[in-house]
């Protein structure tokens, strides 16, 4: 057993190289690329609960739903299920890659997935305004017969089509928490809030339902490291370091902040891209306020040398 337990969300990038890359295979590529850098970390003596993204995937899969339905007469898939099914898959080949992993370091270890369940607060004000865009682009009579028949929130895109847009609700609860704790209390790499969770609402009388939205996948992560008390949270993303100005002549990259110096530069609002780094800025920042140690934000590449401290920006109370 290791007295050192880190969640890692583990960014796109992990998943999906580029744009000429987003097979399955090159996935799988990608994956056991990571997995090496995982599996140092555990060698290094952490544990780990592994969160990771989802969203060309989700993208992915409800394409061949609507083309499915469009061509052959099949069932659509909500959005919630297309979670689900990329939170399996996804959980597949991270675990097969990690034993793999192991079995060739002769480490006597198990990494395991759960599909989890994040409970969302049907009242959050991000119901009211849904902006995240999913799914394929349609034309406007497609994107009005489907706001009318089906409830969506549907917007034109700029100038190239229409889209669906849903609501991204903070999380609230980890549904599956105490299976994530026994886990990892037993010694196991747990792969946990695949692309922020499926989103659940309470309907009131303590059912839980499936409901359209996407949670952002460092805001669970963020939330997960609270709940089990992570010695640390590790932020894997597609750069070595953050910088504010970034692209500016003025860029600096940082090597640490403080949690009053992150939210300084996170309130001035020109520092962090809000659909990159603004929200990881902003889950190392909660874990922090609510008991957390140390936050680390850089790519996986480079989690061995920011570890020593080599490299990396590292966000502390």
């Amino acid at each position: 057993m290791t007295n050192k337990l880190a969640v890692v969300a583990i960014g796109g990038n992990a998943l999906i190289k580029d744009d000429k890359h987003v097979t399955v295979e090159d996935q799988e590529i990608a994956l056991r690329e990571t997995s090496v850098h995982l599996v140092d970390m555990i060698e290094a003596g952490w544990n780990l609960a592994i969160g990771h993204g989802n969203g060309p995937q989700v993208g992915f899969i409800l394409r061949r739903s609507e083309i499915a339905a469009k061509t052959e007469g099949m069932h659509e898939v909500p959005l919630d299920v297309c979670g689900a099914d990329s939170q399996g898959a996804i959980g597949y080949e991270l675990q097969q890659a990690l034993r793999n992993e192991f079995f060739k370091r002769k480490i006597n270890k198990q990494a395991c997935t759960i599909v989890t369940q994040v409970r969302v607060d049907q009242n959050d004000s991000a119901f009211q305004k849904p902006s995240k865009p999913i799914g394929s682009f349609m034309d406007e009579a497609e994107a009005k017969r489907r706001e009318k028949e089906m409830g969506w929130s549907v917007v034109e895109d700029a100038g190239r089509g229409w889209r669906r847009v849903v609501a991204s609700p903070l999380p609230k609860e980890i549904v599956e928490l105490d299976a994530v704790k026994l886990l990892l209390d037993a010694g196991q790499i747990v792969i946990t809030v695949g692309g922020g969770g499926i989103p659940v609402v309470d309907r009131g009388d303590g059912e839980l339902i499936g409901t359209a939205a996407v949670i952002d996948k460092d805001f669970a992560s963020s939330l997960l490291a609270q709940e089990i008390k992570a010695d640390m949270l590790l932020i894997a993303t597609a750069v070595e370091k953050v910088a504010i100005n970034f692209g500016k002549p003025e860029q600096k990259w940082l090597n640490k902040m403080t949690v009053a110096e992150a939210r300084a530069y996170l309130d001035e609002g020109k520092h962090f891209a809000k659909g990159s780094m603004a929200p990881k800025i902003q889950a190392a920042i909660w874990y922090l306020e609510n008991g957390g140690k140390q936050a680390l934000i850089t790519n996986p590449e480079n989690i061995g040398r920011a570890l020593k401290k080599e490299t990396g920006t590292w966000i502390v109370p």
